[in-house]
């Protein structure tokens, strides 16, 4: 395809020469072609070269009033019976075609939407709607026009460092334009608007400094604006404006000074290391960040000590030197100190020329020292001794020593305050000495704490750590180990090991012990490893389960101290059937110890005496209780209460008549005793009266009273007879055995007990008609 246009610059007369030469060319190329792959009795086949007379259209954007022509497409096939149809971008919404060719764009365009339409254009035949030539391409270009003004974002913010170098670069800006950046309305030039006198800026829109001494102590923010237009060069064209904040950075280019010349520091005698004296402010115009001030002690003279090591000067956060003790002062000693601090800045960028004149890098110091009174003071900071754990009791340790510092030099009392503590300390010299036996093995360091104080009515005090180191004295025999699960198997031969035990010693000394056996083993050997371990081997086998004999082993551990201890351990070894590997095996039970320590013998005897005292006291106290019952003496009323009460006491759950007393008003009123008590249980409750029951007491008590075969009732209600349904024996505690026989029941002993018992020698006396 081929734009219009050209056939308009060209002119008719030369378009057409041009088209007629390219017609002739192709046809002698087609010719020429058919001759030489065509044989000669076949005719001659032409083949017609396409031609399209257009390639590329134009069209304004942002006209309005459309439909507005584009431009014509044209074909050397085109004629009264085709039709030209278009596809592609916009085909047939935005842009239409005549059949003649004739191109329209039916909309109005904006080239910053879209500035290049991709189309193809199709010649078809009216009356069969196909296509005579094949489909071409051709691009729709929108011209631009400058419809749009640059575009600044709202803000800039950019920084420098002060005293920089002239020329040198802040940030850049840009201003966007939607135009054509290949023409004129897309392109922008940049201008300051104001701060012409430092600031610069070039055709990219980089800005950078005029001159070399930005001073931030002076201006630390400028403000510019900067102004974009497109169409450079000419006075016509879009414009913009944005503000830009330039920060000046600090730079460390002002020299620190002191605020004072003399500094005066009151400090008392028992402060401490690393405490702070004072501060010594500076003044500093740049930054916190940018102050590097560097702080040195300087005697007076060369005859004073080196106060460096005495006091220290370090910067705190905000740059000012703080002065610091590096050792304690001593009133006594030295009452003042004076010296001068010098400060210097090792990064100063400039000469100090802001502050002239003003600089102050050199202050006296003056420090007094108060005294107060202070507490005692051990020679040393921690005290540490030794001593053996077999050391005697009050055996001499060591000794601490204090003094008062102050002028007044008073005595010093020394202790020990923790009553676990195993060391005495003598109050006046403190010498110290054992306040009991030691035992490396239980506790192998003692720490504990000594007071020394003042003797003043202050009564100041301090304190020191003392460490008692205990060592070790060969005071443990050796222990055998392993010795559990021993056994042999039934085919254990000779030389086979059944076993490893080991040893072990609480003491401190090196760990080799020796092995052997109190006395010879037949079937067993030892053989040592020379250090803690030794194997057990066969030397005889033969082992069988049947055997009922012990295998026992006497084996004798000897230590490897000075002197040395030893000790004998038995060990049994089982006899057992095995299986692979000496594994999933059965062994014989195996016998049990007859031998019992001495300990475990005394503890059997402590408790067998223990219960044999319980069970004499029992017994004792039972007799007690009986022989008090028998010997009681009551009153005549105290058996008139029991009348009634001791039936209370329970004739079981099924004794629902104990709470009646009429119950003693029953048919054994004939006298005759023989009947036993079953008879009052089956005796139904009758209908009685008081005098029915007082006349039934008087029956029973003289049937008790004459009754020959038993000891005294306690009760005239059958007593012994507890009820049905119970199962307790008879409560009476009266037996018949005491100082008084009653076997014969003859109860005039009962008046020799006292006038306690006449009441009761009366209820017992003899009946007068039995005589």
């Amino acid at each position: 395809m081929r734009q219009s246009l050209v056939k308009q610059v060209m002119g008719p007369a030369l378009w057409a020469g041009l088209w007629a030469f390219a017609l002739l060319i192709g046809t002698v190329t087609t010719e020429s072609t058919a001759n030489r792959g065509t044989p000669k009795h076949n005719p001659i086949q032409l083949r017609h070269k396409r031609d399209w007379l257009w390639k590329f259209l134009f069209l304004e954007e942002e006209k309005s009033n459309p439909p507005h022509y584009v431009g014509k497409l044209t074909s050397t096939m085109a004629s009264d019976q085709t039709k030209f149809v278009i596809k592609g971008d916009g085909a047939n919404s935005i842009f239409r075609v005549s059949r003649q060719g004739d191109v329209y764009a039916i909309k109005k365009l904006d080239r910053e939407v879209k500035n290049t339409y991709y189309l193809t254009a199709h010649l078809l035949d009216i009356a069969t709607n196909k296509s005579v030539e094949a489909a071409e391409p051709f691009n729709v270009k929108i011209i631009d026009l400058n419809d749009n003004n640059p575009v600044f974002p709202p803000s800039y913010n950019g920084s420098i460092l002060e005293r920089s170098a002239t020329g040198t670069h802040v940030l850049t800006v840009t201003a966007t334009d939607a135009d054509d950046p290949t023409t004129a309305n897309g392109q922008v030039e940049y201008k300051l608007l104001n701060g012409n006198d430092v600031f610069e800026i070039d055709k990219h829109g980089k800005i950078a400094t005029k001159i070399d001494f930005l001073d931030r102590e002076k201006q630390s923010t400028y403000v510019v604006v900067v102004h974009a237009k497109d169409m450079p060069g000419m006075k016509t064209g879009g414009s913009a404006t944005t503000t830009v904040t330039i920060t000046v950075s600090d730079i460390n280019d002002n020299m620190a000074t002191f605020r004072k010349k003399v500094y005066r520091f009151d400090v008392k005698e028992d402060e401490k290391e690393n405490f702070k004296i004072g501060t010594m402010e500076t003044e500093d115009k740049d930054e916190d960040e940018n102050k590097d001030p560097v702080f040195s002690i300087v005697a007076d003279s060369t005859t004073e000590p080196k106060f460096t090591d005495v006091f220290k000067i370090e910067r705190n956060p905000w740059k000012d030197g703080v002065l610091t003790l590096k050792q304690e002062l001593d009133f006594e000693s030295r009452k003042a100190y004076t010296f001068h601090v010098h400060m210097r800045e090792d990064n100063l960028q400039r000469p100090p020329d802001d502050h002239g004149a003003n600089v102050n890098t050199k202050a006296k110091v003056i420090i007094h020292v108060l005294d107060i009174d202070e507490p005692p003071v051990f020679s040393k900071k921690a005290y540490i001794f030794s001593l053996r754990e077999d050391a005697k009791v009050s055996t001499k340790i060591g000794g601490v020593l204090a003094r008062d510092p102050d002028a007044a030099h008073h005595s010093i009392r020394y202790s020990i305050d923790d009553p676990k503590c195993p060391v005495k300390i003598d109050p006046k010299t403190g010498d110290m000495y054992t306040a009991r036996k030691l035992d490396r093995e239980l506790i192998p360091l003692h720490t504990f704490y000594v007071t020394a104080e003042e003797s003043t009515p202050k009564a100041l005090k301090s304190y020191v750590n003392v460490s008692l180191v205990v060592l070790d004295f060969n005071d443990n025999a050796p222990e055998l180990t392993n010795t559990q699960d021993l056994f042999a198997c039934e085919s254990d031969g000779p030389g086979t090991v059944i076993g490893t035990i080991g040893a072990s010693d609480k003491d401190a000394h090196q760990q080799r012990f020796g092995f052997s056996l109190a006395k010879p083993s037949p079937n067993f050997s030892l053989i040592s490893h020379g250090g803690s371990t030794a194997n057990i081997t066969v030397t005889q086998g033969g082992f069988d389960l049947d055997d009922r004999r012990e295998y026992l082993m006497e084996i004798v551990l000897k230590d490897g101290g000075s002197p040395a201890l030893s000790s004998v351990t038995a060990v049994t070894v089982r006899v057992c059937s095995c299986g692979r590997d000496r594994e999933d095996y059965y062994c014989r039970p195996a016998y049990a110890q007859t031998g019992v320590s001495a300990s475990a013998l005394v503890a059997i005897l402590l408790c067998i005496l223990t219960i044999l005292v319980i069970m004499i006291l029992i017994v004792l106290r039972k007799r007690y209780q009986k022989d008090a019952l028998v010997t009681l003496g009551k009153s005549s009323r105290e058996i008139h209460e029991q009348l009634v009460a001791y039936d209370e006491e329970g004739g079981g759950e099924m004794d629902t008549n104990g709470y009646n007393v009429a119950i003693l008003a029953s048919a054994r009123y004939d006298g005759n005793m023989q009947q036993g008590p079953a008879l009052y249980a089956a005796v139904k409750r009758p209908l009685a009266d008081r005098g029915h029951v007082a006349a039934m007491i008087e029956a029973k008590k003289d049937a008790a009273d004459h009754d020959r075969d038993g000891g005294p009732y306690d009760t005239l209600h059958m007593y012994g007879y507890e009820g049905p349904g119970s199962f307790a024996s008879s409560l009476s505690s009266l037996e018949t055995s005491s100082s008084c026989d009653c076997s014969s029941l003859d109860y005039d002993c009962l008046r020799d007990w006292g006038p306690r018992f006449q009441t009761l020698a009366e209820l017992y006396r003899p009946d007068s008609s039995e005589n």
